[in-house]
């Protein structure tokens, strides 16, 4: 099986309406693990194939695609977040609920995306890289929304491959927001290395 989705994989519009409500219950308890709340305003997403599936699924229904060119365009814009088999890619939300705050904070968090890193291990803090697809932020304010890629080294997977038990934290150090938890829950430690050929 190929480590991205391929049209063949998807549900149709008629099989997804039968499938929904089976698949995304078990979609919804595959994200509990993959998903860290940093604090009260900041959530970390790692995606991988099944996440991304869900992803397209539900645009596909929602937008009522269902021709090939359709379906291979949304692959293109949602393949690019499951993971290489050498990284993680996670999305990372900005969360306050009233409109005026949230223009205030993401005022105040220019920047916050390059300031989450997690470490496994006594390893260095790996930082994303971030939003590679477009640039989500301006001088006046960052975007609720980034797309986040962690690229570690070859000595740091190598020694993922040797001493998997390594701990994880995750965390972010911007001025106006840091967070850790350390470590981070054995679950996510788990799944997260599963996305590593």
């Amino acid at each position: 099986m190929s480590r991205y989705l391929a049209p063949a994989e998807l549900y149709s519009l008629e099989a997804y309406a039968r499938e929904r409500a089976a698949f995304r219950a078990r979609v919804m308890r595959h994200k509990s693990v993959r998903r860290l709340l940093l604090g009260e305003h900041l959530s970390l997403h790692f995606e991988d194939r099944l996440t991304i599936q869900y992803q397209v699924q539900e645009v596909l229904r929602i937008e009522r695609i269902f021709e090939a060119a359709g379906i291979r365009a949304e692959l293109e814009v949602y393949n690019p977040l499951i993971s290489d088999g050498d990284n993680w890619k996670a999305t990372l939300m900005v969360e306050y609920p009233d409109p005026e705050e949230r223009r205030i904070r993401l005022a105040r968090l220019i920047g916050l995306e390059q300031r989450v890193w997690i470490c496994f291990g006594d390893h260095e803090k790996l930082r994303p890289i971030a939003d590679e697809d477009l640039q989500r932020q301006d001088e006046d304010k960052t975007s609720a929304v980034h797309f986040l890629r962690f690229q570690p080294d070859p000595a740091l997977l190598s020694d993922l491959k040797k001493r998997p038990e390594l701990p994880l934290s995750v965390g972010v150090d911007h001025a106006n927001y840091t967070y850790t938890i350390n470590p981070a829950p054995e679950s996510l430690r788990v799944s997260l290395l599963q996305d590593l050929d």
